[in-house]
């Protein structure tokens, strides 16, 4: 039998049964105030602990490596190129043999030479037996003075035509010499410019080869005239201290690898390039196993000075505004506050401080989003991010060196 939802019956089943649902509301709220309310954890945070120490201060630059030296292998004489006794791309030694022009004519030049020093010599020999036969007799008034004076100057004569042999005969020697032609100095040589065949000095001297010394290679940067005033009076007034090693210069290749053999400054120039307001730094590179070639152009990591009781932060932990810098400082309670800081400029993927912050005070770097929710204490725990700071203020290397 079928019941309207208004009959009294209806109601009565509807009203037992909300009854039941507010009877059981009821007891669970009771039951849910009997049991103590539990505050949730305070959130980590990565935090860094401060430690000061000295902090080096590097510049990465563009610049291009040549050789230390170089030199042109020329045909200093005229004549026919016989041979070429050196592989093209070896390594040559000073003094070693690579062309060999032909020698004939030299060395009948040098034979020609050689019969006119005899022929000098016996000139010389012929009067000197002449005036020693007359000097005697001009004693006892048996010749003329002029006949005894002709005598001494045919000697005389006769002694400069021997030096003249002489200096001709050395002058074909060194045109034979020069008809070898050898390495001028100890590198690397490269292709042949001529070959076998070829007529070469003739009315100039025809290069031959080239040759360049690539250990040690130079390597030329430019800094702006600004940066290398800054850094003097910087050094001047005691704010950077030189470093103990010298400009050191490490070699950034373009895969972003670092060669592994530092290099160091020889010299900045004395003057400004008027086109660009830049100065010419130049380096010395080893390159023993001659990974590096003449012409690369390269990036070059130089570190000039360095900073005492400075300190390294990752960039992320420095909030940088117009109203300046600030860090977030955890207290041991776990409380926190921001904190002004003064950057003196930065090294890879970090900031240099100078000041604001002690040694031993922990700086928030990773979980600043959580402070930003509204918590009061935070658990500090180290950060193990990539480019964490060593201790004592030293840094990794950048991504682009690894």
């Amino acid at each position: 039998m079928l019941h309207s939802v208004n009959s009294p019956l209806f109601l009565r089943a509807g009203g037992a049964a909300l009854a039941a649902a507010l009877a059981a509301t009821l007891l669970s709220a009771c039951g849910n105030k009997s049991q103590p309310h539990v505050a949730p954890p305070p959130p980590e945070v990565a935090v860094v602990t401060v430690q000061p120490g000295s902090v080096t201060l590097s510049t990465e630059l563009p610049g291009r490596l040549e050789a230390s030296r170089v030199a042109e292998v020329r045909a200093r004489v005229a004549g026919i190129l016989e041979k070429r006794l050196f592989a093209e791309g070896s390594d040559v030694k000073a003094g070693q043999q690579l062309f060999v022009i032909d020698p004939a004519p030299y060395q009948a030049a040098l034979q020609s030479a050689q019969a006119q020093q005899a022929q000098a010599e016996a000139a010389l020999a012929n009067a000197s037996a002449t005036a020693a036969r007359d000097k005697p007799l001009i004693a006892a008034k048996a010749i003329s003075q002029q006949t005894y004076d002709a005598d001494v100057a045919a000697q005389k004569a006769a002694a400069a035509q021997v030096e003249a042999g002489k200096a001709a005969v050395r002058t074909a020697s060194i045109n034979l010499g020069y008809a070898s032609v050898t390495a001028p100095i100890s590198g690397r040589i490269g292709r042949a410019l001529v070959t076998e065949g070829a007529l070469v000095g003739q009315g100039e001297a025809t290069q031959l080869a080239l040759v360049q010394q690539i250990d040690p290679l130079y390597l030329n940067v430019t800094q702006t005239a600004a940066a290398v005033m800054k850094l003097q009076q910087q050094l001047a007034e005691g704010k950077l201290a030189r470093d103990a090693q010298g400009a050191v210069v490490r070699i950034v290749l373009e895969d972003g690898s670092v060669y592994r053999l530092p290099g160091h400054l020889l010299f900045t120039d004395l003057s400004v390039d008027q086109a660009t307001g830049e100065v010419l730094l130049r380096a010395t590179v080893p390159n023993p196993r001659h990974a590096l070639l003449p012409g690369l152009f390269v990036r070059a990591r130089l570190t000039q000075a360095q900073i005492d009781n400075a300190i390294l932060l990752p960039q992320q932990a420095v909030t940088r505004s117009d109203a300046g810098d600030m860090v977030m400082v955890v207290n041991p309670d776990g409380t926190f506050a921001p904190r002004p800081v003064q950057i003196a400029g930065q090294q890879g993927g970090n900031w240099i401080v100078t000041g604001g912050l002690k040694p031993g005070e922990q700086v928030m770097v990773a979980g600043i989003s959580k402070v930003m929710m509204g918590a009061k204490v935070v658990k500090p725990v180290p950060w193990q991010g990539a480019s964490a700071p060593a201790a004592g203020g030293q840094a990794p290397a950048p991504a682009a060196s690894r």
